[in-house]
């Protein structure tokens, strides 16, 4: 390389770590607590309730169910001792039978909660992302973060996304 190229690159070199004090001042960053949205918006707690009712009359058969066959192991104990071998086996396999059919009702009642939730959750989080985009938009932040290690709480815009939010309908 000659000396003017290196002189040319030296050059270059140091106006550009001249600028870029410039160009950080103007860099605006943004946080969003996506955990909070979910806690505090509306919209999410309007989600919650919403899967409360639709869940409510299934959880409730699932703890009677569970209770029903609490009692009947309760009773199935108390009562062996005095059980002929074909009756306690009988009884056994029963309880076994039951158990498996409310740990099959357990199974898909959570599965079915947990899929019902991850579609609200997503509807949420899929308003609260235009949300952000607006208020980024808006303010002329060019970047927003939903996941950090460690954020000074000056970036975070997790209050005014939700202010937006419930304001919005």
């Amino acid at each position: 390389m000659s000396y003017l190229t290196r002189q040319w690159l030296a050059c270059l070199l140091g106006l550009a770590v001249l600028a870029a004090p410039a160009v950080a001042q103007e860099f605006r960053v943004g946080f969003v607590n996506t955990d909070r949205i979910f806690r505090e918006a509306n919209s999410a707690k309007a989600a919650q309730t919403k899967l409360e009712q639709e869940f409510s009359r299934r959880e409730k058969e699932l703890n009677e169910l569970g209770n029903t066959l609490k009692a009947a192991s309760e009773k199935f104990e108390r009562e062996a001792p005095t059980l002929s071998e074909s009756q306690r086996t009988a009884r056994q396999r029963q309880l076994i039978e039951q158990d498996r059919d409310f740990q099959r009702k357990r199974r898909e009642f959570q599965e079915d909660l947990n899929a019902r939730k991850s579609e609200e959750l997503q509807q949420v989080l899929d308003r609260a992302n235009r949300v952000v985009r607006q208020v980024a938009e808006q303010e002329k932040y060019d970047l927003i973060l939903q996941e950090a290690v460690y954020i000074n709480p000056k970036h975070d815009i997790t209050e005014k996304v939700i202010k937006a939010l419930n304001a919005s309908k």
